[in-house]
C-alpha cells in the first residue's frame, strides 16, 4: 500500500498473511582509532555564508610529544597522504612554540573572515599549558581556533604518569583544565563514542558568529589510540551555515527614532564590521546620513582613510578629531564593538550630559553595554535595515556638523604629515618616521600586523588604512609575540598559488625577544614574510607609561646594571639582526632614513622571508607622534615618598573625577 494512498475506512479488511521476519541491516561503520576518526571528521566540515563554501578546518598545527604522537600524530600521517583523495586531506604545519601555533591559527582565522579556522595539537603537560595564552587571545578577540591537547590516561593504568598534575581532592583534574576559562567550549573525551557529540558541539561553536573563540577537546592519550566502530554517517560532508540574524522590528524602530532625533551622532566601528564583511554597507549608510565614523583598533579599515566620513581611531590611542567629536556626541552608535576601556577612555570620553548609546551587535551581551539601546543583529544585516528604514524619512546630519568634522580631519592629517616627515635623509629615523616611509611604499595589497608596545598607539593614530584588511592589530589581548606567527597565518590565508600579498610583521626589540621562533617555520615553508624589527633598547610603551604613573621607567630599559643596581648602563650588546639571520632570514640592515627607504622597498619585492632591521632614534616633541588625546585608567600609588609618584597621583585624581557611569 502506498503511503500516499491510505485504505478507505469502509474497505473490507484483507486477510493477513503471516508476518515474515524482517532482516536487520546494521548501519555501515568504519573501524578507526579515536584520533583517526577525529581527523577524518574535521576534514569534512565546511562553512557557508552568502553562497561561499570553504573548509572549516583547513590544516592542523602540531608539536608532538608522548601525549599525542601515537594518536593524533599517527592519524595526521594517514590523513596527510590523501588516502581518501586530496579533497579530504588534512595538511600538517610544523610549529616551534605551542603559544605561537595558536597565534598563527588565529591570524589565519581573522584573515579568513572567521569562515575558516585551523586546529592545534600538543602533548600533555607543558605543551598543553603553553596553549593558554593563545586561547585567551582567540576568545577575547572572538576568533575561532580548535585546540587538541593530549591528556593523561583515561583508564589510569599507572598513576601518576609523566607530567600529570596530581590534585588530592579531584582525581579527574589535569593541567588541561587551565583551558576551561579561556575556551568557549571545553570537553574531555574519555571514551571514543563521546567524541561524536563533542565534535559536533565544537564545530557549532567555531561556526557561531556570536559565540566563537577557542574550542578545546582534551584527548587522553590512551583514548586517542583506542579503536571503535564509527558510524559512516559521522564522516559525511557537513555544512555549517554562518547566519546573519536580522534585527527585531521593535528594536529597529527604536533605533531609527534615536538616530532621527540626534544632532551630533557618532559611529564607533569595531571588529564586528570586518567579521560581518559589512564595510560597503557601512559606507552606504554614511553616504545616506553623513554620520562620521571613528574606529577601534579592531575596526580600523571599516572605511578607507580617505573616505570623507572616516575620522580615524577613537579613545586613548585615537585621533584628536574622533575624540573631540566623542566628547560632544549626543548619540554614540556602536557597530560590532566591545566598548573596551581604551575605546571609552576608561569611562571619561563620552562626556556630553545628554549622550545616549545605540549598539548594533550580534551578541546581546555586548549590545547592552553602557545602558545602550540594543540592536541585536549581524552588522551587515543591521546596517542594511537601518539604511532602508531611514530612507525617505529625510534624515541627514546638519551640514555644519559635516563641515566641522571634515575640517578637523584635514587638520589632523597635517599632524600626521609632520610626524612622518624625514627632513634629514642621513639621520637615524624615529619610529613614526619608519611608519611614514612604510606608508609611502605600501598599496592596498599590503597587510600590517602588530599587537603590543608603542606601535599600536602610533598606528591607530597615524596609519592610513587603504583596504578593509590592511590593518591587523591585535589589541583585545595585546599579546607580545603575536606578530610573527600571526603573519604566517595571514600568509597561509592569502596565498594563491605562488603569489601572496605583502605581509609585514612590525615588532620592537622587546616583542621580538618574546617569541621569534616561528621565523624558522616561515623559512621552512618559504613564506615571503616581511619582518620589520625596530630596535629601541627596551619597552618603549611601558617605559612611557611607567614615567606617567610615577614609576620612573624602572625595569623598562634593556641596559647593563649601574653602580646603584639600576638599569641605566650602556645598552645590551644584543644583535637581533644577527639572531634573525641565524634563524634563516635574509636580513637588511638600515642605519639612516635613506637606507631604510631602500631596504623596505627591497624587502617588499623579495620572494622569500626577509627582515629589515633598524635602530630608531628617540623622537622629540616635534618629530614624535601626537600625545594621547584621551585618558586611560592605570591606578597610581595613593601614598608615596618619591616626588614623581606624588605628582602622578595628583594628575590621576584629577582625571578619575571625570569618569561617569552611563545609565
Amino acid at each position: 500500500m502506498s503511503p500516499t494512498s491510505p485504505a478507505s475506512p469502509t474497505s473490507p479488511a484483507s486477510p493477513k498473511s503471516p508476518a515474515s521476519p524482517k532482516k536487520h541491516h546494521p548501519a555501515p561503520t568504519r573501524r578507526l582509532t579515536t584520533a583517526q576518526a577525529l581527523v577524518a571528521f574535521l576534514a569534512r566540515q565546511y562553512t557557508e555564508r552568502d553562497g561561499r563554501r570553504q573548509r572549516l578546518i583547513s590544516a592542523t598545527w602540531g608539536i608532538f610529544g608522548h601525549g599525542n604522537v601515537a594518536g593524533i600524530g599517527q592519524a595526521l600521517v594517514e590523513a596527510g597522504h590523501g588516502g581518501n583523495g586530496t579533497a579530504h586531506r588534512m595538511p600538517y604545519l610544523q610549529g616551534r612554540n605551542e603559544q605561537a601555533m595558536v597565534h598563527a591559527a588565529v591570524g589565519y582565522a581573522r584573515q579568513s573572515g572567521r569562515l575558516s579556522a585551523q586546529a592545534v595539537t600538543t602533548s600533555i603537560g607543558p605543551g598543553a599549558t603553553n596553549l593558554v595564552t593563545g586561547a585567551a587571545l582567540a576568545t577575547i578577540n572572538r576568533l575561532p581556533v580548535l585546540l587538541l591537547p593530549g591528556d593523561t590516561f583515561a583508564t589510569r593504568p599507572a598513576d601518576p604518569v609523566l607530567q600529570q598534575l596530581e590534585v588530592p581532592y579531584a582525581g579527574d583534574v589535569s593541567v588541561n583544565d587551565c583551558l576551561r576559562p579561556v575556551s568557549r567550549y571545553f570537553d574531555r573525551i574519555t571514551r571514543p563514542e563521546a567524541l561524536i557529540p563533542a565534535a559536533l558541539q565544537a564545530m557549532r561553536v567555531l561556526a557561531d558568529p556570536a559565540g566563537t573563540g577557542a574550542v578545546t577537546l582534551a584527548l587522553p592519550q590512551d583514548v586517542q589510540a583506542e579503536a571503535y566502530d564509527w558510524p559512516e554517517e559521522f564522516f559525511a560532508e557537513r555544512d555549517w551555515h554562518i547566519r546573519r540574524p536580522a534585527p527585531d522590528t521593535h528594536e529597529l524602530e527604536t533605533a531609527v527614532r534615536a538616530i532621527r532625533s540626534a544632532r551630533r551622532p557618532l559611529i564607533v566601528a569595531g571588529g564586528g564590521v570586518r567579521h560581518s564583511a559589512a564595510e560597503e554597507t557601512l559606507a552606504a549608510f554614511t553616504a545616506a546620513t553623513r554620520i562620521p565614523v571613528a574606529s577601534t583598533q579592531a575596526g580600523k579599515g571599516a572605511l578607507r582613510h580617505d573616505h570623507p566620513a572616516d575620522i580615524g581611531g577613537i579613545g586613548h590611542t585615537g585621533t584628536a578629531t574622533a575624540n573631540e567629536l566623542a566628547r560632544t556626541a549626543d548619540l554614540v552608535i556602536g557597530v560590532g564593538t566591545r566598548f573596551s576601556d581604551f575605546t571609552t577612555a576608561s569611562g571619561t570620553l563620552f562626556s556630553n550630559p545628554a549622550v545616549r548609546f545605540l549598539h548594533l551587535n550580534i551578541t546581546a551581551f555586548d549590545a547592552h553595554k553602557l545602558a545602550a539601546l540594543p540592536l541585536v543583529a549581524d552588522a551587515r544585516a543591521g546596517l542594511e535595515a537601518l539604511t532602508a528604514a531611514l530612507a525617505g524619512r529625510g534624515y541627514r546630519v546638519d551640514p555644519a556638523y559635516e563641515t566641522e568634522y571634515t575640517g578637523a580631519k584635514e587638520a589632523w592629517e597635517e599632524r600626521v604629515e609632520a610626524s612622518f616627515a624625514t627632513p634629514d635623509a642621513t639621520a637615524r629615523p624615529t619610529q613614526t618616521q619608519v611608519l611614514g616611509l612604510l606608508d609611502d611604499l605600501v598599496t592596498e595589497e599590503d597587510i600590517l600586523i602588530n599587537a603590543a608596545g608603542s606601535l599600536p598607539g602610533d598606528l591607530h593614530k597615524l596609519w592610513r588604512t587603504r583596504s578593509r584588511d590592511q590593518y591587523h592589530v591585535e589589541y583585545g589581548y595585546s599579546c607580545m609575540g603575536y606578530e610573527i606567527p600571526a603573519a604566517i597565518g595571514v600568509l597561509l590565508a592569502t596565498g594563491t598559488g605562488q603569489r601572496t600579498r605583502p605581509v609585514w610583521a612590525l615588532v620592537g626589540d622587546g616583542t621580538y625577544l618574546m617569541n621569534p621562533t616561528e621565523i624558522v617555520t616561515a623559512v621552512q615553508e618559504n613564506l615571503p614574510l616581511k619582518l620589520l624589527i625596530l630596535q629601541n633598547h627596551g619597552y618603549a610603551s611601558i617605559g612611557g607609561l611607567s614615567e606617567a604613573v610615577g614609576a620612573e621607567r624602572f625595569g623598562t630599559a634593556y641596559r647593563h646594571r649601574d653602580a646603584d643596581g639600576g638599569f641605566t648602563g650602556p645598552p645590551l650588546p644584543v644583535d637581533l639582526a644577527a639572531n634573525a639571520a641565524s634563524l634563516g632570514l635574509r636580513v637588511l640592515r638600515a642605519t639612516t632614513v635613506d637606507d631604510l627607504r631602500k631596504a623596505l622597498s627591497e624587502a617588499r619585492d623579495a620572494e622569500g622571508p626577509t627582515c629589515v632591521y633598524v635602530e630608531t632614534e628617540t623622537p622629540d616633541t616635534v618629530s614624535g607622534p601626537p600625545p594621547a588625546q584621551a585618558w586611560w585608567d592605570v591606578p597610581v600609588a595613593e601614598t608615596a615618598s618619591r616626588p614623581a609618584a606624588v605628582k602622578a597621583r595628583e594628575e590621576y585624581d584629577r582625571q578619575v573625577a571625570a569618569r561617569r557611569r552611563h545609565l
